[in-house]
């Protein structure tokens, strides 16, 4: 044995090693722990599950873990096999843990000696048609036979699967990537990372029901925990705390990295916000309806100041501001009710901010509505406030029949929030939470959100064309009062 075979030798055995002499990382205490179980003997069927809070580097572990197999796990005519998924598809694939994997790679100059990166694929240079790690996908269904599909080719005695953001993967997946363990398999791993988010996914699956055959390493935040990640701010962190408490829905998911009791959901996927997008609408099926205005009020100077046109089933391209002072906003508000001749304008004073605004309205002859977030709901009282009333309201009727602007950054912003149940009340994610997570605020979609402060109404004159029946799109009377 060569004196380079007998240091990926010890390397098999001893991963925490590995990521100090290849990459030359200082591990963190969750780290130490969640490379410890992959090391010492062969193990045919190893399982490995990160259960995140948001920030903690859970990519870039994962990332060490397949360059471990791809490296450290070779024998005499048999060469490791890897599959890389995401529970948030194959874009979140690349635009995360693939990147990752090449981050890593150019740090290190044995592994850009001896593997090729490529979008699809990365391989080992002297044998690239055995020795690789590819980048898979599976069908949005998660029939289970397709899935089983998307796993194929992986017959080896090192094969392994990297599963990123299991917190919203299918358990179809999850029980078919089992199927690597059969064969001659003398050391397998399934390895999969995500946070907490969801009790109706993989994660979750794995980190409960599936327990005893799962290592489920927990990754938190928490300040008063002296094993927390040291990657999450620890102020951010008790602000946090501070602010919602230890058992709000998200600060359990993001901070505590813990499952909340009901789990977080999305309103809208990206899918279904394309497809509001791309339909098309005869102007008779929402010219009956007012014409509303929805005006998010800037708050920081790095937020927009949005004012969005919404005439029922369809919503028009909205205008933005940046810095600029109530009067002006003001001003334009006036301006677009002129010229677009709406009935009515809804304005987000939570906090005051929009309290010049709506004084400057007021001064210029005209009547707009003030909303404010967190006020108890206007019509729908299974909700905890107006905010989460308002964005239920907009989901349906992205879902269901609304015509969006076709605007990109829309995508990101309507399919961003989450919300989860507490005490049988609907509770949306706290903004300054989406932020946070998204580097931007979601000023378009509460925007937007704001035209659905009070159900929809015909116009005072009302032209001759049919009005559509509503009671299905908003879930019936607990949406349309």
């Amino acid at each position: 044995m060569t004196p380079a075979q007998a240091r990926i030798r010890s390397w098999r055995e001893n991963p925490r090693q590995f990521a100090a002499d290849v990459f030359g990382v200082t591990l963190d205490p969750w780290q130490e722990q969640a490379l410890s179980t992959l090391g010492g003997p062969p193990d045919p069927r190893r399982r490995i599950m990160l259960k995140a809070c948001t920030g903690p580097g859970k990519s870039a572990a994962l990332a060490w873990i397949g360059w471990h197999r791809l490296l450290c796990f070779a024998g005499r005519g048999e060469h490791p096999k890897g599959a890389a998924l995401s529970g948030e598809g194959r874009d979140n694939l690349r635009d995360n843990l693939w990147s990752e994997l090449a981050k890593w790679r150019e740090r290190s100059d044995l592994l850009m000696r001896a593997f090729t990166w490529t979008a699809e694929r990365i391989y080992a240079n002297d044998h690239p048609e055995t020795w690789f790690l590819s980048a898979r996908s599976y069908p949005k269904d998660a029939n289970p036979d397709a899935v089983g599909r998307s796993l194929s080719g992986l017959h080896s005695r090192f094969p392994f699967l990297l599963l990123d953001e299991t917190g919203n993967m299918p358990i179809q997946v999850g029980q078919k990537a089992t199927q690597i363990f059969t064969g001659g398999v003398e050391d397998g791993l399934i390895a999969g990372a995500g946070n907490p988010t969801s009790t109706g996914h993989l994660l979750y699956h794995a980190a409960t029901h599936e327990r005893e055959l799962w290592d489920v390493i927990t990754i938190t935040a928490d300040p008063d925990d002296p094993k927390r990640t040291p990657r999450v701010d620890l102020e951010h962190a008790r602000e946090q705390i501070q602010l919602y408490g230890r058992d709000n829905p998200w600060v359990m998911a993001t901070i505590l990295g813990l499952f909340p009791p009901g789990g977080i959901n999305t309103l809208m996927s990206a899918d279904d916000v394309e497809a509001a997008m791309n339909r098309v609408l005869d102007e008779e099926h929402y010219s009956w309806a007012q014409k509303r205005l929805g005006v998010d009020v800037a708050r920081f100077g790095d937020d927009r100041t949005v004012i969005f046109p919404r005439q029922g089933l369809m919503a028009f391209r909205p205008e933005t501001l940046r810095k600029q002072d109530t009067t002006m906003i003001a001003a334009a508000v006036m301006n677009k009710k002129l010229s677009w001749r709406s009935d009515r304008e809804f304005i987000d004073d939570s906090g005051h901010w929009g309290h010049g605004v709506l004084d400057n309205v007021k001064a210029g002859g005209y009547k707009a509505t003030a909303v404010l977030f967190e006020a108890p709901p206007f019509y729908d009282q299974t909700c905890k406030n107006r905010r989460a009333e308002m964005w239920i309201a907009l989901s349906k009727w992205v879902t269901e029949n609304g015509v969006l602007p076709k605007m990109p950054e829309l995508v990101k912003e309507l399919s961003a929030p989450t919300y989860t149940f507490v005490q049988g009340k609907f509770q949306l994610e706290p903004k300054d939470l989406i932020k946070k997570r998204l580097g931007s605020s979601p000023d378009l979609g509460d925007g937007l959100a704001l035209t659905f402060a009070e159900p929809d109404m015909p116009r005072e004159f009302r032209p001759k064309s049919k009005a559509p029946n509503y009671s299905s799109i908003g879930g019936g009377q607990s949406w349309m009062g």
